[in-house]
């Protein structure tokens, strides 16, 4: 194979790099059943059917993948007549479910890039809003974001298929964009936050041109959608590597831009925040015990800090706690642009809110262990005390009021308690006379 040359773009390049079976690591005992009985009903059906992305990759590299997509030349409604139990979904970017017992396949059909006045946005001349002009193989590889996320493994004769130098950059442990990373960048600025993920989790450096890029336009992720913004949150912090990639993110000045709330926490020595930079490693140490993690709890862990330091200006000002009408107050004051910018939904929204303000009531004095065992039933206490777990492993400070709280938690009974109510009497009819 030949060594990998930055002089050359890998968009001129008319035949793919073609590794044979043994030439290659990726094996079909490594991939989810469901996804071969996909790729082999599309192959036996007439269609070309590839396993790609992040599952090549993965598989490449030796780790067990998340999930196995499936990119096919079918289109949509003929994958969908091709599998029964499956569902086409998306707007921006047409495609199917497929559905088993045990889980989903997402397949995807080829693309190309799309012609830019087809986009019609006001925001921006090259971002996509519109993804669903189907194309070949060789187009899919190239409008991919990341070269190493351009691998197929083709079903048919099990070859692995590189259009785009992405094994040579596996070689290298980098992560290099495909085409002009300002310009794919400005395309989706999400892709953004994903070169940091990849070389957070993967362990990876960033190609040096990328990394200029997402310097020179990191305010473009600011036009990306909340939804997609808040599930990047969410996957980074229990991708159980999200120090490395927050790490990443602020050292090409995004993280101040995307999640200014981790930047306080991590920039320990611009603010009062030193005791909590432990946090995100707490976090990844849960995610390594393969301890799940609410959505309450891993965005309530961000936002904590800058709760527990407007509260504690609140107390040294007063010289007295906080009252709870003032708690909720400063409470919301720091949650509310948080959930405006991310547009959480009113259940998250709701959840995190519940956590925080049990977190807050762990320091209220209690009358009696029966309160505190009636209290462990609010719908935000097993979240509130995970967050606990968190604050005390990266302050080392609060191990006896979290032992105590334990300790609750274990004498709860199983139905929640509910306050008596006295039955309404009964109205007696009057006896007509």
């Amino acid at each position: 194979m030949a060594p990998y040359n930055e002089s050359v773009s890998a968009s001129n390049r008319e035949l793919p790099l073609v590794l044979s079976r043994a030439e290659h690591p990726v094996s079909r005992s490594n991939i989810e059943s469901n996804a071969i009985k996909v790729l082999y009903r599309l192959h036996h059906g007439g269609y070309k059917s590839y396993m790609v992305g992040g599952a090549v990759r993965d598989l490449m590299l030796g780790g067990r993948p998340k999930d196995f997509d499936v990119s096919t030349s079918a289109r949509p409604q003929q994958i969908r007549r091709l599998f029964r139990n499956s569902r086409i979904i998306g707007r921006r970017f047409r495609l199917a479910h497929v559905y088993f017992r045990d889980g989903i396949v997402e397949v995807s059909t080829f693309r190309r890039d799309p012609d830019p006045e087809s986009q019609g946005t006001g925001q921006s001349e090259l971002l996509i809003t519109d993804d669903n002009v189907f194309g070949s193989p060789r187009e899919d590889a190239y409008r991919r974001d990341f070269t190493i996320n351009a691998l197929f493994y083709d079903i048919s004769d099990f070859s692995v298929i590189d259009w785009v130098d992405g094994v040579e950059d596996l070689r290298h442990r980098r992560i290099r964009v495909i085409g002009d990373a300002e310009v794919r960048f400005q395309e989706d600025p999400v892709r953004m936050l994903r070169a940091c993920e990849l070389a957070g989790r993967l362990d990876f450096d960033i190609e040096e041109s990328a990394q200029a890029a997402i310097r020179a336009q990191g305010r473009e992720v600011e036009k990306a959608a909340p939804a997609r913004l808040t599930e990047e949150i969410l996957d980074l912090l229990r991708s159980g590597s999200s120090i490395a990639i927050l790490q990443w993110m602020m050292r090409l000045g995004l993280l101040e831009i995307f999640l200014p709330e981790a930047y306080i926490v991590l920039s320990a020595g611009e603010h009062d925040a030193a005791e909590f930079e432990g946090i995100p490693s707490v976090i990844d140490e849960k995610v390594e015990r393969g301890e799940e993690l609410s959505d309450a709890v891993v965005l309530g862990s961000i936002l904590l800090p800058s709760v527990l330091l407007r509260r504690r200006d609140a107390e040294a000002v007063d010289e007295r706690p906080v009252h709870r009408a003032a708690l909720r107050e400063l409470t919301n004051e720091v949650l509310e642009p948080f959930v405006t910018r991310f547009a959480l939904s009113r259940q998250r929204t709701d959840q995190l809110h519940q956590a925080i303000w049990a977190f807050h009531r762990f320091a209220e004095r209690w009358k009696s262990a029966g309160d505190r065992i009636r209290f462990s039933n609010y719908p935000g206490f097993d979240d509130a005390l995970t967050l606990l777990e968190i604050l005390v492993g990266a302050t080392g400070e609060g191990r006896a009021k979290l032992d105590l709280w334990r300790k609750i938690q274990e004498q709860r009974p199983e139905k929640p308690i509910r306050a008596k109510t006295r039955k309404p009497r009964r109205r007696r009819r009057r006896r007509r006379r």
